[in-house]
């Protein structure tokens, strides 16, 4: 139903809003005559009144508030609740689930960041129209009054909704000082739901984008995982824009904003940092085709893919510009900036991994795969391989459209050449022909670095030629072992008395 202004409902629109409010809250209905049994009071709020307007899908999560204290709150859910949690009971909240709805429930609150702290002060209160004057932006500063699903919206915040437009209820320099996280926020949902920030909340993020450093890392990490996941292939583009543009990202992700790299007569190139929008995006879109959905690792892999291009910028003799070896250090790169932000090590080491072949293909496609480099091709990308596909697809940018052509041309035949290699080999699987303890029995050596070595002499003997056997690969291992002055058993030592193969290690 289209969004009204919630101070001029229509009897038909305030009937439509209750029925959509009581459908959202049928879960907690009795948990709100519980509630009201005891002389206090619930209200759902939030992001989950906001999401019932929009008529998005409900996660099966509710945000409530009550003025009841939180031992009170513990009190009354007993017996009612499957379970209850109590992990962020310090800032008036209790955790619960029944079936498959879980609540949190927070007391009326104010809470405040003092200047070079990360922990909020919280103080509670008794009223529901101020606790809402403290939410973040006014679309969430809604809340309905359980059981009466009356409607409390003190800062029009529907308004809002209908202009898709995000505001705080007071003043945004005092919202963005007590909470600086809103300002993220702020990003993350103008990605998610495609709305633009007010003028006033633009420029405060901007004077205010420094309070960030009191915001721990894990919960910017939070925020800019919801951003990167936001749906739609312009969705994430949308909320590093706004980053950007506020300056807020020169705190967060500062890589980002210095991709805009200076253009003059002497550094002539394409935006590096529309181009890696542009890739962003492009990448988004290409998720599908290739069995990824949402996926994280190739977000941040096509966003910060070209991050080493500021540091190896230079200009070459005939003019041109070249970022010699910009992947290898943009992977130095990904690694530092995700592992400050506290990213799991998984994310961290797929994302630099990505960064670091983002150009692979592109130094095979002039002259030719040959059968090794699509076997190299492989074995690098590992697990990868898929996701390495939408980056190197989505890395095409050129306006030119037969030169794009060429190159979806080119990377087209390199897919089937995988895919031709794979039905004849194990390409994900490849491994030299003989393992660490046949290479024992040959050589007649313990486990130790010439093994080591042997291994990786026979796995490059593989990468080129393929598949040898066992008798091949056995004869070109006595034959590198030979050229390496080791003494296979029952053959004279070519080094001399006193100089076995451990002595080559």
């Amino acid at each position: 139903m289209p969004v009204p202004d919630s101070h001029d409902l229509t009897a038909e629109q305030r009937r439509a809003a209750t029925a959509l409010l009581r459908k959202a809250t049928a879960p907690v209905a009795d948990l709100a005559r519980l509630f009201t049994d005891r002389g206090h009071e619930l209200a759902l709020v939030g992001g989950s009144v906001r999401d019932v307007f929009l008529v998005r899908a409900q996660p099966g999560d509710l945000d409530l508030t009550t003025d009841a204290r939180p031992e009170q709150v513990l009190e009354i859910v007993r017996g009612w609740a499957d379970k209850v949690w109590e992990t962020g009971i310090d800032f008036g909240t209790v955790g619960l689930r029944k079936g498959s709805t879980i609540c949190e429930i927070t007391t009326y609150r104010s809470e405040q960041y003092r200047p070079h702290t990360r922990k909020p002060v919280v103080g509670y209160g008794q009223s529901l129209e101020a606790d809402l004057s403290r939410r973040d932006f006014t679309v969430n500063a809604m809340a309905a009054r359980l059981p009466s699903l009356d409607l409390v919206d003190p800062f029009g915040g529907l308004a809002d909704l209908r202009e898709r437009v995000l505001r705080t209820p007071g003043r945004p320099q005092d919202s963005f000082t007590d909470d600086p996280l809103r300002m993220l926020r702020a990003a993350r949902l103008s990605a998610q739901l495609g709305f633009t920030v007010a003028p006033p909340a633009r420029a405060a993020m901007t004077a205010l984008a420094s309070r960030l450093a009191v915001v721990s890392a894990e919960r910017i990490k939070d925020e800019i995982v919801k951003l990167m996941l936001a749906p739609g292939p312009d969705g994430p583009v949308r909320g590093i824009t706004l980053l950007v543009d506020t300056g807020v990202a020169d705190q967060v992700l500062p890589e980002i904003p210095r991709l805009r790299l200076e253009v003059d007569e002497h550094f002539r190139h394409k935006d590096v940092y529309q181009h890696s929008l542009t890739v962003l995006e492009q990448a988004i879109a290409l998720e599908a085709g290739y069995g990824l959905e949402s996926d994280l690792v190739v977000r941040l892999a096509a966003l910060l893919h070209d991050i080493g291009k500021p540091k190896t910028r230079q200009l070459l003799p005939d003019g041109r510009v070249g970022f010699h070896h910009h992947e290898v250090a943009g992977a130095a790169m990904v690694r530092a900036r995700l592992g400050k932000l506290r990213f799991p090590a998984a994310v961290v080491h797929d994302v630099a991994a990505l960064v670091a072949l983002h150009l692979r293909f592109h130094g095979y496609n002039d002259g030719g795969w040959t059968d090794s480099a699509v076997r190299r091709y492989v074995r690098d990308a590992g697990p990868l391989l898929s996701r390495l596909h939408v980056l190197t697809r989505a890395d095409c940018t050129t306006r030119n459209k037969q030169k794009a052509q060429r190159l979806a041309r080119a990377y087209d035949n390199l897919e089937k050449r995988i895919a031709v290699l794979a039905e004849q080999e194990e390409l994900g699987k490849i491994r030299p022909d003989l393992d660490g303890n046949q290479i024992m029995a040959v050589l007649g050596v313990p486990a130790g670095p010439v093994v080591g070595r042997a291994y990786r002499h026979l796995l490059e003997l593989r990468m080129e030629h393929g598949p040898l056997g066992t008798e091949r690969a056995t004869q070109e291992l006595r034959r590198w072992a030979v050229a390496e002055g080791l003494s296979l058993p029952g053959e004279p030592d070519p080094g001399g008395a006193g100089e076995g193969p451990a002595s080559s290690s």
